[in-house]
């Protein structure tokens, strides 16, 4: 299977380990359920390119492993879905239906609204479970598993999420790696496509030139990951068809805050520091700096390696304060619960940072594996690597442009 041995035959080792764990969820889920009660949400894009050929991958193992294939290549039997809409890009739906030809896709045309369409579907035929293209960072995926069962009100079925855990990078190394056919619209400097109202060009990926028509490099190209949606604004406005960048730049605030005093809270974590084993030295030495910058400190504490404890502590300072400093707790060993207390915090879990766990291979080398690196596990979809020429190790914010747009930068 070509899709396999390409893998196979790559020096990428974290791919070779997404791609594993990846099929994995694969071959699970269809040892759970039936061929018939299996289907796959297709949408043209990347990602769901990249779940299209694990699928076929995992299904071809499958196969293998229950003795029904000698090797030679399989039909895809998986039921795919596809959302038609009137607002999807040309070359999507050009690709989409090429990919289905190609590959003899089973294809269920859906025109109605997703809801619907999933309910009319299901009704119809005894689909149990989805494979679904979901990648920590989408906006569907807050709260999501590898097998997670379909939100309250919506038809009940299993979401399937082989490359939950998959980073930006992940899915270019694979397309690149496994040579397949992608959407062209990646090559002309888009990274993140929803419809033709609201997606454009990535602007980071832009080209110097003195023609008239702006071009771009392509998606796999991207410096950084997480700035795969930036090429996403909102929907036309109706009161005069423009169109706005997706975040507000927050300028028109800044104004406001010239003249406040900001206040800040600072909370230490660390059994060692309440045992007295360990001096404290860094809470007196951030107070201190904060008073010389004209800030006030509202609150100090130190509390428990507790998971329950640094949550409570964070909730109660961020309701209170401009700026919350946590130090302690954040290295691999299990009582450093620093992270995992945040994310708890702010009602959201610990995913891989792709930046932080590169910074951490370099720092660290060899002891730094990948996937079990824990350390590189943050609050997800919430945080910030915040680099300083004076700092060894970046800090770790969180929300924390807001607080960007009403300071001086120099603090």
């Amino acid at each position: 299977m070509e899709i396999d041995k390409a893998i196979t035959e790559s020096d990428d080792k974290r791919l070779k380990t997404k791609y594993n764990n990846a099929i994995y969820v694969i071959k699970r889920a269809l040892a759970l359920y039936s061929i018939e009660e299996v289907a796959f949400s297709f949408n043209g894009g990347k990602d769901s390119t990249v779940l299209l050929h694990l699928l076929r991958a995992g299904y071809f193992l499958h196969r293998v492993e229950q003795s029904c294939s000698n090797g030679v290549q399989i039909d895809f039997p998986i039921r795919t879905i596809y959302f038609e809409s009137t607002s999807v890009f040309p070359e999507i739906n050009t690709f989409t239906y090429d990919t289905s030809k190609t590959y003899g896709l089973q294809m269920d045309i859906i025109r109605t609204d997703f809801k619907s369409g999933l309910e009319a579907l299901l009704k119809s035929k005894p689909i149990r479970a989805i494979f679904l293209g979901v990648r920590i960072g989408d906006p569907t995926a807050v709260g999501q598993e590898q097998f997670s069962p379909s939100s309250p009100g919506w038809p009940p079925f299993m979401r399937v999420n082989p490359i939950l855990d998959w980073s930006y990078r992940d899915v270019w190394a694979f397309l690149l790696t496994c040579k397949v056919q992608y959407c062209s619209l990646y090559d002309q400097g888009y990274t993140s496509i929803g419809s033709i109202y609201d997606t454009v060009p990535n602007a980071l990926l832009s080209i110097s030139s003195t023609s008239s028509k702006e071009k771009f490099k392509p998606a796999y190209l991207l410096p950084d990951g997480r700035l795969e949606r930036a090429g996403r604004v909102k929907k036309n406005s109706p009161l005069d068809g423009t169109r706005s960048p997706a975040v507000n730049n927050g300028l028109d605030s800044v104004n406001s805050h010239k003249n406040r005093m900001f206040t800040a809270s600072v909370i230490g974590v660390g059994d060692e520091i309440l045992f007295g084993t360990v001096e404290d030295q860094l809470g007196p030495l951030l107070c201190k700096k904060l008073h010389s910058i004209g800030w006030m400190t509202s609150r100090s504490t130190v509390v428990r390696n507790d998971i329950d404890s640094v949550a409570e502590e964070v909730d109660r300072c961020k309701s209170v304060s401009d700026l919350v400093f946590l130090y302690g707790g954040v290295g691999p060993l299990h009582s450093d619960v620093t992270s995992a207390g945040v994310a708890k915090a702010f009602g959201v879990r610990l995913a891989p940072d792709e930046e932080f766990e590169e910074f951490l291979r370099h720092l660290i080398g060899d002891h730094c594996t990948g996937d079990r690196n824990e350390m590189a596990q943050l609050p997800e979809g919430i945080t910030e690597l915040l680099h300083h020429e004076k700092l060894p190790v970046p800090l770790v914010g969180v929300y924390f442009k807001t607080l960007l747009r009403k300071m001086n930068l120099n603090h």
